[in-house]
């Protein structure tokens, strides 16, 4: 038998229902589920030390578990000294089963981390069903050795979701369970 992670048999078995029910949706197809979830991660020192690079890409490879992408720049900025195509941060897409991982790990471990912590802000949804979260520290997550980082830095994790509306998605991920403030 596979392994199945804990979120996703949790979102067959009580998710779709619930999500059923609140919108009223007729087929199990129609219920929102989530499609990705983008970590970037912009270094903009890394025009003068190519090196913090590197180390974003291998810190955010130890917190989602699969192999960070360097992010290119797509146009010279002469004020930042920016030319086409040098290195400015680092990016994971997640996907299937590492998505739902990731997804357990920052709820459950990694955002109760944070200094008083209220909440995360429901604020953040774009208009089409996607949200997206900053995080001002990479130290909240237990894989990250706070003794060998050499700078602190924040990350943005979106999250991409199937749903045509922001309440959709809302829903979609409080009930998969992140903590959202209570206005």
């Amino acid at each position: 038998m596979a392994y199945i992670p804990r979120l996703k048999q949790e979102y067959k078995s009580r998710v779709v229902a619930a999500l059923k029910e609140e919108f009223g949706y007729k087929n199990v197809m129609q219920v929102p589920k989530l499609e990705k979830i983008v970590v970037s991660r912009g270094v903009g020192a890394a025009v003068s030390d190519k090196k913090l690079v590197d180390h974003a890409v291998e810190e955010l490879t130890k917190i989602t578990g699969q192999k960070a992408l360097a992010t290119l720049s797509k146009k010279d900025v002469a004020s930042f000294k920016l030319r086409k195509g040098m290195p400015i941060g680092a990016k994971v897409t997640l996907r299937g089963e590492k998505m739902y991982e990731f997804l357990d790990r920052l709820i459950t471990s990694a955002l109760p981390r944070v200094r008083d912590f209220g909440g995360i802000k429901a604020n953040g949804f774009d208009g089409r069903g996607n949200y997206n979260l900053g995080v001002t520290e990479q130290i909240i997550f237990p894989e990250i050795d706070i003794d060998k980082v050499n700078k602190i830095a924040g990350m943005d994790i979106t999250f991409v979701t199937s749903a045509a509306t922001d309440k959709e998605a809302k829903s979609l991920l409080a009930e998969l369970g992140l903590p959202f403030k209570k206005n």
